[in-house]
């Protein structure tokens, strides 16, 4: 059974995914409501990661002294007056604003959060137990942004942000009465836990992270129109694959989380490989409409596989700062997001076709790769330092 206060934190990062995703699928609506180009619309995407990089080490620093439940409180303070910020905006520029103060609250609250998750369970479930909080992120791209996307369709763009703004105010009140007080904040100083996160040990999960999530954004941002434009979507049909790539995102976070608890760096590796591979089989298989679906799942499913493991590769690298790690870890993620919108959108300006963004995509993840076999290599070399095979 799912712990209450797990499934708080699930209420909430189901709210905090909607609120970040849906905004792909409404990528047309709003280039049209502001007189902006679909690449310029994408630059939302952008804002909103930056905005979680910018603002991940400064929250943290601001929240660090507070115990956990009134940290995440105060976030999801911040999370439904910007969403009550995109709702009224009048212009892009505003718009782009109210999202970067959204993003504020993104980065600790799911690096908090996965820290809370994490010492709520025993040892050998805690991966599963970061996949539970993380499964109302996968479930915002089943419910919340298919919904959202189709609310914002036929009542327009802002209708979907009020929608959001009830769903932040009922994860506030599931945190309230769900999570228990007295969890504590950070104890040590400030300057050492900072010191102790740039061990290349720790940064090297983060940059991996970042490959991560620029391999996904750099597809995904613009999942709607390549849907449309190569595949031969309808904008209505578009609703629905989304919905099946959810489904994807959900049952492969989970499964990452339970297959790391027994294997991490295995887990990660196999799901670096599977996105490779599909993502080449995406650029060939584009303009076959049931074909791309299958990719678009499986990739889904990959790639946030590799949530939950990542992060918990993180906390335990940094050991002596696990709430900095965690939340600055989202701010890793995030800028990969940014960064993999900003380079789709200008291999599209630079007339890039859609069908070659997954092309794209896979080189970073090679990359990602590259350094995640770096790392078992050095472990593989320690261990037998460690433990000498018997002479003859």
């Amino acid at each position: 059974m799912l712990p209450l206060p797990i499934l708080a934190l699930a209420v909430a990062s189901f709210g905090i995914g909607t609120t970040e995703f849906v905004i792909m699928g409404l990528l047309p609506e709003v280039a049209q409501s502001f007189g902006v180009t679909i690449p310029q619309a994408g630059y939302l995407v952008s804002g909103y990661a930056m905005g979680v990089v910018i603002g991940a080490p400064l929250v943290a620093i601001a929240t660090a002294r507070l115990p956990r439940k009134t940290a995440l409180l105060a976030l999801m303070a911040v999370f439904i007056v910007g969403n009550l910020g995109c709702a009224l905006a009048p212009s892009y520029g505003l718009l782009m604003a109210a999202r970067i103060v959204t993003a504020f609250a993104h980065g600790a609250f799911f690096g908090i959060g996965a820290v809370v998750a994490r010492d709520l369970v025993p040892r050998e479930r805690r991966t599963q137990a970061v996949a539970l909080m993380f499964t109302g992120l996968t479930l915002a791209n089943v419910l919340g942004v298919p919904l959202g996307t189709a609310l914002g369709q036929e009542a327009g763009w802002r209708s979907t942000f009020w929608a959001v703004v009830a769903i932040g105010l009922a994860a506030a009140c599931a945190i309230q009465v769900c999570v228990p007080a007295g969890l504590p904040g950070t104890r040590g100083r400030l300057v050492s836990e900072f010191r102790a996160l740039g061990r290349w040990p720790v940064l090297r999960p983060m940059l991996i992270s970042i490959l991560s999530s620029v391999s996904f954004f750099t597809v995904f941002t613009y999942i709607t129109p390549f849907l449309t434009t190569i595949s031969g979507f309808t904008p209505q049909g578009v609703t629905g694959v989304l919905f099946a790539a959810g489904v994807g995102l959900t049952l492969g976070n989970l499964a990452g989380g339970h297959f790391a608890d027994r294997g991490q760096m295995a887990t990660i590796i196999c799901s670096i490989l599977g996105i490779v591979a599909v993502l080449l089989i995406l650029a060939m298989v584009a303009y076959h409409p049931i074909a791309t679906v299958a990719a678009l799942v499986l990739w889904s499913g990959l790639a946030f596989a590799l949530v939950s493991p990542l992060q918990i590769w993180v906390v335990e690298a940094a050991s002596d700062a696990p709430n900095l790690a965690s939340t600055l870890n989202q701010g890793a993620f995030n800028l990969g997001n940014a960064t993999g919108a900003w380079i789709g959108g200008t291999a599209l300006t630079l007339g890039a076709g859609y069908g070659e963004l997954s092309v794209m995509a896979a080189v970073v993840s090679l990359i990602g790769l590259g350094l995640t076999l770096t790392a078992v290599s050095r472990s593989a070399r320690a261990f037998g330092r460690s433990h000498p095979s018997p002479s003859a």
